[in-house]
């Protein structure tokens, strides 16, 4: 096969030319995001033209997603300041073409989460915000036509306490005990007392709960669970008697929970438009599996499914659940979006958001499993790039943020563009990794700069007894946790990685707790506390000090190239800056790119293009071009 088309960084990191199409509940129009002055921005069209759509909103940055209401006349989205995570509710009105979109909560410096559009409640939104404390969040009810709030119920017991809707039965509460185990209660206004309904081990829900829906009636809610198997699977709680029934599983594969770390991705609980039933539940291995627990939607997921070689991402239906409108997650054709009718089978393309992307100029990603040196299963992917033979190239391992999170088969601009310039690219599912059960998960306790990143290296073992990688020539690069992994492959396995690049990475995992927001600090129990310790005890606090890159700048040798964003809510730009000025006081080689106006992601076209550019310059210096861009 001939060498691809050198495709530029620009064309790879582009802004889709539209995505997240969704139709609205009575069925005539589709709403998606596409640029207007390079930023996403919201569009609604009707179903027979949407091309023709109309820009409803004027945003600045770029919005990632947006809710249909149940009156076809509203649609909400959210949006922070500059990246700072600080989200407020939007509403658009499309009866007022020329209306900017209102603020809902316009409170300086708070945010708002878990935003919900009951059923149950017509005309009404529910979510938590910090407007009144912002140590704690309070239980907000919006009247999406008058923009009017009432407080539902004040979050008194404070900041290790959550609030959630909880329908009829009154609010729910989650807390974090001092060991980091959680205790779901529904709150009784009348008394102002907590009834206690289930507890779930520290460590099996290091994120918490997720998901949790009330049922339609507000008899119960139904959320992913654990107890008594390895495996993540979906049961209603009564939110009276506490009792919890299985509803649904898969006996090989998790929920799909990424949308726990990104609530751009969809749900793993499909519900009914109409009556908000659920009606299917998705699931992760290799591939998505969904399956249907309604037989109307079992007809549709089967012509659904034929669309595309892809598997199913957003999905919405109209009220009558006839007229569907879905996009496709696909290695090599993200994102295709389809309009399909089940009253009368019609089906047709509606626009592919990546289509000055020739398919056929990408690179496969193929789901491959590696053995770690204690004989653990790591699921991984690997990308080979096209048109040269996969032998001793050049690789890039490119490892996943959170840790709580995980690599899994779609398009990933950085792949491609890596592929494309002759890398052979590897993404490690490593222990701690979610989707692949709760004792994969838990096998990273106390495991940072241990065995969570011996599992890399194993995989980069492994590359090179395949044959796939030159072992004279491997980057180590990511953001977040994958930040923190690249400087500790630099720090700890300097001989392994002829160059690294850290995104917005922990250097000092003490300074990186102690300078967590106050409303996330009591849940830092049940997750970092646990797998790498609290920074109060002089002990963990020490043992942490071990596992942070700062402590070994005089080890490092390999090349780095560090980005980070000033407005970071999560790791704090002191982590960069930290790194870059004990490495630049001994003369070690670091490059450093501060971006100004982004947070904890890089969302600004310009900016994904210069770190972007940055990084296949430096890996070109370093590990040699896999080919000439």
């Amino acid at each position: 096969m001939a060498l691809p088309t050198i495709i530029s960084v620009e064309e790879f990191f582009a802004p889709p030319r539209r995505s997240r199409a969704a139709i609205s509940p009575d069925g005539t129009k589709i709403a998606y995001l596409a640029p207007w002055e390079n930023r996403l921005n919201l569009w609604v069209g009707s179903v027979e033209a949407p091309e023709e759509a109309r820009r409803v909103t004027s945003e600045d940055r770029n919005l990632l997603s947006y809710h249909w209401t149940d009156d076809p006349r509203w649609l909400l989205y959210t949006r922070d300041q500059g990246g700072d995570e600080n989200s407020h509710l939007y509403r658009v009105d499309l009866d007022v073409p020329d209306a900017a979109a209102v603020d809902l909560t316009p409170f300086p410096g708070a945010r708002i989460t878990d935003l919900k559009l009951p059923t149950s409640r017509p005309g009404k939104a529910v979510f938590s915000s910090n407007s009144r404390n912002p140590a704690v969040f309070d239980l907000f009810e919006l009247d999406i036509a008058t923009g009017d709030l009432r407080m539902l119920a004040e979050n008194t017991a404070g900041a290790a306490v959550t609030l959630f809707y909880g329908g009829s039965a009154g609010p729910l509460t989650s807390e974090v005990s001092e060991r980091g185990d959680l205790r779901l209660s529904r709150w009784d206004e009348s008394t102002q007392t907590s009834c206690h309904l289930a507890w779930f081990e520290g460590g099996d829900y290091p994120l918490g709960v997720y998901p949790l829906e009330v049922t339609p009636d507000g008899s119960g809610v139904l959320h992913g669970s654990y107890q008594d198997s390895d495996r993540l699977r979906v049961v209603r709680l009564d939110t009276v008697t506490g009792e919890e029934t299985v509803v649904d599983s898969h006996p090989r594969y998790d929920l799909d929970t990424r949308a726990r770390v990104f609530p751009s991705l969809p749900s793993p609980l499909i519900f009914s438009r109409r009556t908000g039933e659920l009606i299917g539940v998705r699931y992760l291995g290799e591939r998505q599996v969904i399956k249907a627990l309604d037989p109307h939607f079992a007809e549709v997921l089967e012509n659904l499914e034929k669309l595309s070689a892809g598997d199913l991402a957003d999905i919405s239906s109209d009220e009558t659940g006839q007229r569907w409108v879905v996009s496709f997650t696909h290695d090599r054709d993200p994102g295709a979006a389809y309009y399909y009718d089940h009253s009368s089978g019609e089906s047709r393309l509606l626009f592919r958001p990546r289509g000055h992307l020739d398919p056929e100029q990408l690179a496969s990603m193929t789901p491959v499993t590696i053995t770690s040196r204690d004989g653990l299963a790591l699921p991984s992917h690997l990308t080979l790039p096209l048109g040269v033979e996969p032998h001793r190239l050049p690789l890039a391992l490119l490892v996943h943020g959170g840790p709580w999170d995980r690599d899994s088969w779609g398009f990933n601009p950085l792949v491609q563009l890596l592929a494309n310039r002759g890398y052979a690219v590897l993404q490690v599912n490593f222990r701690s990794s979610t989707g692949y059960g709760k004792s994969f998960m838990k096998a990273g306790i106390g495991e940072l700069a241990g065995k969570m990143h011996d599992d890399l290296i194993d995989g980069v073992d492994w590359a090179v007894a395949q044959g796939y990688a030159d072992p004279d020539r491997v980057a180590i690069l990511g953001g977040s946790y994958g930040g923190y992994a690249a400087l500790v492959g630099a720090a700890f396995t300097p001989d392994v990685f002829a160059a690294a690049v850290d995104i917005f990475g922990v250097s000092d995992l003490a300074n990186f707790l102690r300078n967590q927001p106050e409303f996330v600090r009591p849940a830092l129990a049940a997750n970092w506390f646990r797998w790498v310790g609290d920074p109060a005890d002089p002990h963990q606090e020490a043992d942490m000090l071990t596992r942070s890159p700062i402590s070994r700048v005089d080890q490092i040798r390999t090349p780095l190239l560090i980005a980070q964003g000033a407005n970071d809510a999560r790791v704090a730009q002191a982590e960069s800056d930290n790194m870059v000025h004990a490495l630049r006081a001994r003369g070690a080689l670091v490059e450093y790119i501060l971006m100004g106006d982004e947070g904890h992601s890089i969302e600004n076209p310009e900016n994904l293009t210069a770190v972007y550019r940055a990084v296949e310059r430096f890996l070109g210096e370093h590990l040699g071009p896999g080919r000439d861009g």
